[in-house]
Formats: structure tokens, sequence, C-alpha cells
């Protein structure tokens, strides 16, 4: 059965429990909660306004966010592939999807915060054309943050 991808917000049960998942790694990335405590505001799941979720065989599989950062970019948030499941393209894809529904609601550009040693992370994004930038609030006072951009508008860089 092909992987379903279903639309829905950040107070979904799935997503909540993918948010909880995630904040345990993004702990264990960053040397401990303490060192992100005071950016934890920032990624609540109820903020985030669009979430794709990824569902094999009825069980939830995968999730990434799009959130509005400013008039003109969306913010990429809480992409995460089960273990189980990785290996598949399904970042790729949702990414994909993503970058389409911000097109859709008028945004020219999405953004995104990840970690250096987040090494997969890093690669998927510069393979789908993310350029690294210089961190935006909040994450310009987050120690080991790097940034990424991607132009949304046809033929631009």
């Amino acid at each position: 059965m092909p992987a379903e991808y279903v639309w829905t917000d950040g107070a979904n049960e799935d997503f909540r429990r993918f948010y909880l998942i995630t904040e345990q790694y993004y702990n264990s990335v960053a040397g401990g909660k303490k060192n992100r405590e005071r950016f934890i505001p920032y990624n609540l799941s109820s903020a985030v306004e669009d979430v794709l979720l990824v569902y094999e065989d009825g069980r939830a599989a995968a999730c990434a966010g799009l959130k509005r950062y400013s008039e003109e970019e969306a913010e990429i948030k809480r992409v995460w592939v089960e273990p189980a499941c990785r290996g598949r393209h399904i970042a790729t894809e949702m990414m994909r999807k993503i970058e389409e529904k911000a097109r859709m609601k008028g945004y020219k550009r999405t953004i995104l915060q990840t970690r250096e040693n987040m090494a997969d992370a890093v690669a998927l994004y510069t393979g789908l054309g993310y350029r690294r930038t210089a961190c935006y609030p909040p994450y310009d006072r987050l120690e080991g943050a790097v940034c990424f951009a991607k132009d949304l508008r046809a033929g631009r860089p």
C-alpha cells in the first residue's frame, strides 16, 4: 500500500506525538534541554498552521510543518521520518509538498533552521536546492544553529 499524505494542523494528535519525539531528539543533539529552553516557545506544535503527515499501513510514519514567518516567508518545521521508514524518499516528497503548499499560500521563500551535526538533514535540504543563509531570529542567538532558505519563484536561485 503506497504512503498516504494528509494535510492537517498543529493540533493533530499524531503531530503532537511527533512533536514530543522530535523535542527529545533535538534536546539530545543540542546537549540537553537547557541549551534549547529559551527557543522552545518558538517551536510549539500548536503554532504550526499546516502540517503534512505521512501514513504507511495506517500508521503515522512522518511529518513536516509549515508556519508563517513573515508576509513573504514560511518556515518549515519538524521534518521527521520514523527511523524504520527512512531511506524511502519520504522526506524529499514531504519537502516538495510543503514547498507547493507555501507557493499556493503566496509565500515567496521558505526558510528553516537545523544544526550542522544533523548531516542527513543538511544533505536533504542542500540536495533540494536550499542555500545556507544568515540565521534569522530567534535562531541568530542559538549556538550551533544553521539556517537555509529557498526562493520559491520560478527561475530564482
